[in-house]
């Protein structure tokens, strides 16, 4: 069974055949929302919205260990994250799809890993890639498959939120390497890894960051909702192709 997680303007997913939904209590406090069971093309699929379905948990306050957790208990096969970004890099404009292969965390004092406490071992997690590659093809294979473009890499800078970044912040983060920034991706992907899931995203880019192209002197918000509402729908499609080739 394939796990969505959505982010910012899906907290739903209106291709999805409800089946029932379960509320789920964890060792770390409570998740987001209940999850969501469903079929999409037939096949069984969980979401969670991220931010809860009334999106009413800003980033930095998300119990990311409780969802992850509780999706693990499901017995996922994989765990797809919906988020949407801010363009660094010049073709990251607003309305591109894009599939991650590395990450910069800039986030700080979230609760961002399992193993802690003085009962638990010293536990190390490889996160080289930190992006399951297997999962990454299949995404990248299902856009192609339904016609829907994606670049096929890019980093991700996971910063502390709820704020957005200045100017001079955004040209830090491209100095470091970064192509598009949002505030979930960590610890969200450390987690998966921890709880040994496969775990990918699929990235929409909503605006240029503070400082690049039509946000050269600030970010137009309202002009946000709009692109994601567009994006998802194409976003939608993509996750309807992967689940039915499972």
């Amino acid at each position: 069974m394939l796990a969505i997680i959505g982010g910012s303007g899906l907290s739903q997913l209106s291709n999805l055949d409800i089946t029932r939904r379960l509320a789920v209590r964890t060792p770390y406090g409570e998740p987001s929302g209940a999850l969501t069971f469903g079929q999409i093309a037939g096949k069984d699929v969980v979401f969670l919205a991220r931010h809860g379905y009334g999106h009413s948990i800003p980033p930095h306050e998300v119990n990311y260990r409780a969802n992850i957790w509780a999706l693990e208990q499901q017995a996922v096969e994989g765990v797809v994250s919906v988020a949407s970004v801010g363009g660094i890099r010049a073709d990251m404009r607003p309305g591109v799809i894009v599939v991650p292969h590395q990450i910069l965390d800039y986030t700080w004092g979230r609760k961002n890993t399992y193993f802690e406490g003085g009962e638990q071992p010293v536990t190390h997690i490889d996160f080289t890639e930190p992006y399951s590659a297997s999962l990454r093809t299949r995404i990248l294979d299902a856009a192609r498959a339904c016609g829907e473009p994606a670049v096929e890499d890019g980093v991700y800078a996971s910063t502390q939120g709820p704020r957005l970044e200045t100017a001079a912040e955004i040209d830090r983060l491209e100095r470091d390497g970064a192509d598009f920034v949002g505030m979930t991706g960590m610890p969200e992907a450390a987690l998966a890894r921890e709880a040994n899931l496969d775990y990918a995203t699929i990235a929409v880019v909503a605006n240029f960051a503070a400082g690049r192209g039509d946000s050269l002197r600030g970010i137009r918000l309202e002009d946000i909702e709009q692109v994601l509402q567009q994006s998802l729908a194409r976003v939608r499609r993509v996750i309807e192709r992967l689940a039915a080739d499972a």
